[in-house]
């Protein structure tokens, strides 16, 4: 499986950018897709997960403010990020997970100037 990133930028404070991330096949057949982000100096961190069936989690930082969704039609996950702000920015990357696959893209950078 391929997962492709894009939508990443630099954004002042208070703006909103939408991440995609296409995959390659079906994504109905992953149990849950996520976002996930890396600041520098700081550990990988989930930001927004959706179920198969649709239920979402996401961080207590990012609850409000980002929305995660999926198209199954296109094969694509986003995630719309609203109210940015600079502690926001890091390398954001995608996920598709089920017990056996656990597959990464290539990640998108995200810049949030104050």
């Amino acid at each position: 499986v391929q997962l492709q990133a894009s939508g990443g930028g630099l954004v002042q404070a208070g703006g909103s950018l939408r991440l995609s991330c296409a995959v390659s096949g079906s994504i109905t057949g992953y149990n849950w897709l996520g976002w996930y982000r890396q600041a520098p100096g700081n550990q990988r961190e989930m930001v927004a997960l959706i179920s198969n069936t649709g239920s979402r989690n996401c961080a207590d930082s990012v609850r409000g403010r980002f929305t995660i969704s999926r198209d199954n039609a296109k094969n694509t996950l986003y995630l719309q990020m609203n109210s940015l702000k600079p502690e926001d920015t890091a390398v954001y990357y995608c996920n598709a997970w089920t017990p056996r696959t656990n597959a990464w893209g290539q990640g998108t950078l995200v810049t949030v100037s104050s």
